[in-house]
């Protein structure tokens, strides 16, 4: 599978994206549309693993909303993007359309394939500080590393990491405690609280 690379030429919208007619799904980056592969089995484990433990927390502790993609996700008229799982707070529903969601979600979660790794961590990486998602995961199941990125002064700064082994705590949901052996599979790991 190839690299998610944006399209040479045209400079797409979100009007031209809502216009593609095929089965393939797409994210429009800066105007270059980019075909985004389908996700591999490990990765589709993960990121319900996270699903559900998210989703668990976010209702019993009524925050907001858990969404995951394929979601249109609106940050400005020519950057649309389909973040693996998001989290938008109680407080701003409203940017939730019947459509696509129409701004920054709080929380946005990547799970990092093998030939995603530069267009998520740097690419979309780069966007998601600019238009001002508050805390910004990366999950990577080969490695079994999961990274938690909150915004200080408009910039990423690493707030906890896990790998093999350890913990993730979320600054956007507080009292959030996720143990990296519920998210990915590994075999003969241990249970310990890991703050690095």
């Amino acid at each position: 599978m190839s690299t998610p690379t944006p399209s040479i030429g045209k400079r797409y919208t979100y009007k031209d994206y809502l216009q593609i007619e095929d089965e393939k799904r797409y994210e429009v980056m800066e105007g270059g549309l980019v075909m985004v592969p389908a996700p591999l089995t490990i990765h589709q484990r993960v990121s319900r693993n996270i699903e559900v433990i998210l989703c668990n927390f976010v209702k019993e502790k009524r925050l907001g909303e858990i969404l995951y993609a394929p979601m249109d996700v609106v940050l400005s008229e020519d950057v649309v993007v389909q973040p693996d799982i998001l989290f938008i707070s109680k407080k701003r529903l409203n940017i939730i359309e019947e459509a696509a969601i129409m701004g920054s979600p709080d929380l946005i979660i990547e799970v990092v394939s093998p030939f995603s790794a530069s267009y998520d961590t740097i690419e979309k990486r780069g966007v998601y500080e600019k238009y001002g998602v508050k805390e910004y995961w990366l999950v990577f199941p080969q490695e079994k590393v999961v990274e938690v990125l909150t915004l200080e002064k408009n910039i990423y700064r690493e707030f906890c990491k896990a790998r093999k082994i350890g913990v993730i705590r979320s600054k956007v949901l507080d009292g959030l405690v996720m143990d990296l052996t519920d998210i990915i599979e590994l075999e003969g790991s241990k249970r310990t609280d890991s703050k690095d």
